[in-house]
C-alpha cells in the first residue's frame, strides 16, 4: 500500500511539473541576464528583426516562436561571453561590437549553424578564420563576418577527418561533427546494427519491478513490527 501511494505521488508531481512547464515557458536568460536594456536601433539585429513577420523584441533578443533569431550584446562592457550564450545558438544575426572582449574561445560558437551575420570588435578575427566566411569587412571599429560557409565542403573541408561509415556535418563556424551512417553507431561508428531497445527496456523493467517488490516487502515489515 505504501509503495502504491509513493508511486502515485511521483506520477502526480511529474504531471504537475510538465503542465506548469508547458503553459508558461521561461524566456531565454541571455535576453536580459547578460546585459541590461533592449536591442539598439543602430544594431543590425533591429533591422533584421523588423523585417521578419511575427518576430518580437525581448530585452537584447529578437525572438521568433520563442527561439532566439537575433542577439544584440553590443556596448555591454563584456570582457567575456556570458555562460548563457549558448541559448542563442539558433540566431542568424549576432552583434558583439563595442565590447572589450579579450578573445573568443575556439568552440564558443559550436552549434551556431544558422549564424549568417556576426559583428565583432575589429581587434577580433572571425571565428574559424576568414576562409570560413563568404565576406569579411571592417567598418570603423567593427569587423563584420558575413555568410558562414559549410566547413565540410570543398577539397579543404574537414570531411576527411571523419571515420569510415560516417559523414561530415557543420557544427558552427569552422566546426564540424561526424554523423554515423546506416546501421553503424557508437565510438568512431565501429558498431553495427540498431540499438538493442528490447534488451534495454526489458532489463530496465526487471530492475524497476525488483526494486518495487523490495520496497513493498520492506514497508510491510515495518507495518507489522509497528
Amino acid at each position: 500500500m505504501a509503495a502504491s501511494s509513493w508511486l502515485l505521488l511521483c506520477l502526480l508531481r511529474g504531471a504537475i511539473a510538465a503542465a506548469s512547464g508547458s503553459d508558461d515557458p521561461s524566456p531565454p536568460q541571455i535576453c536580459s541576464g547578460c546585459c541590461a536594456g533592449s536591442v539598439r536601433n543602430s544594431s543590425a539585429v533591429a533591422a533584421f528583426c523588423g523585417a521578419r513577420e511575427g518576430a518580437e523584441v525581448l530585452g537584447r533578443c529578437c525572438l521568433e516562436r520563442e527561439a532566439v533569431v537575433g542577439l544584440d550584446l553590443g556596448n555591454c562592457s563584456l570582457h567575456q561571453l556570458c555562460p548563457s550564450f549558448q541559448e542563442a545558438s539558433t540566431a542568424s544575426v549576432i552583434d558583439l561590437t563595442n565590447n572589450p572582449l579579450d578573445h573568443l574561445p575556439e568552440d564558443v560558437f559550436r552549434g551556431f549553424t544558422q549564424l549568417q551575420t556576426l559583428a565583432l570588435p575589429a581587434e577580433l578575427d572571425c571565428p574559424g578564420g576568414n576562409n570560413i566566411w563568404d565576406n569579411v569587412t571592417t567598418q570603423g571599429s567593427s569587423r563584420i563576418c558575413h555568410s558562414q560557409r559549410n566547413p565540410c565542403n570543398g577539397s579543404g573541408g574537414y570531411g576527411w577527418l571523419c571515420p569510415e561509415d560516417s559523414i561530415c556535418a557543420p557544427d558552427g563556424p569552422g566546426l564540424h561533427l561526424c554523423l554515423c551512417e546506416g546501421p553503424y553507431h557508437g565510438y568512431k561508428c565501429l558498431r553495427q546494427g540498431t540499438f538493442p531497445y528490447p534488451m534495454f527496456y526489458g532489463t530496465l523493467g526487471a530492475v524497476t519491478t525488483s526494486l518495487s517488490i523490495l520496497l513493498w516487502v520492506t514497508q510491510r515489515r515495518k507495518v507489522k513490527t509497528s
